[in-house]
């Protein structure tokens, strides 16, 4: 396979102070050493990918509209600093959604599900052996291994030192 490498990042924790369900303007606080860590991994050739759970869509906090607002600002607030993000995969479904829509008893996308992931390495030619996932939870680290994909758990400080030391550039 000759596919690109790609950086899978969870959003809440990882990229963005986990604020419990964040989805307005006000409750965007990168993590220290997000953007520099995003672009680090953009010079060396990594597709930036956030694949995120968002049940605050099914638990009827805020809509996906809402959602995807959100996703498209933390987006441009990195590019503001240099850092591309490619992709970004958000599922908003739960077993005990509100919103019948939105209730799944075992979604295919939420983490530790690889449907995400799975989904961004079909759409984009993504090379799983090349790639690897940051997330702050066990269960982002399950969802890459069932991707194929080597998973780091951050347990929070400085992302760009995390990075670095990870990949030793």
């Amino acid at each position: 396979m000759t596919g690109l490498p790609a950086v899978f990042l969870d959003r809440d924790g990882v990229l963005i102070e986990d604020s419990g369900y964040p989805h307005l303007p006000e409750h965007l606080k990168l993590i220290p050493g997000a953007t520099a860590a995003v672009r680090r991994l953009n010079r060396l050739g990594y597709l930036a990918v956030i694949v995120t759970n968002q049940s605050g869509v099914a638990r009827g906090m805020f809509d996906e509209a809402q959602m995807n607002g959100f996703n498209a600002l933390l987006v441009k607030r990195m590019a503001q600093d240099g850092a591309v993000i490619g992709a970004v995969y958000a599922c908003p479904f739960h077993p005990e959604a509100r919103d019948e829509r939105y209730r799944h008893p075992d979604h295919p996308d939420r983490k530790p599900n690889p449907g995400m992931l799975l989904r961004a390495i079909a759409d984009h030619d993504i090379d799983p052996a090349k790639s690897f996932m940051i997330g702050d939870q066990p269960r982002d680290i399950e969802a890459a291994q069932r991707a194929g994909v080597s998973g780091f758990l951050f347990q929070g400080g400085d992302l760009d030192v995390f990075v670095r030391e990870l990949i030793g550039a």
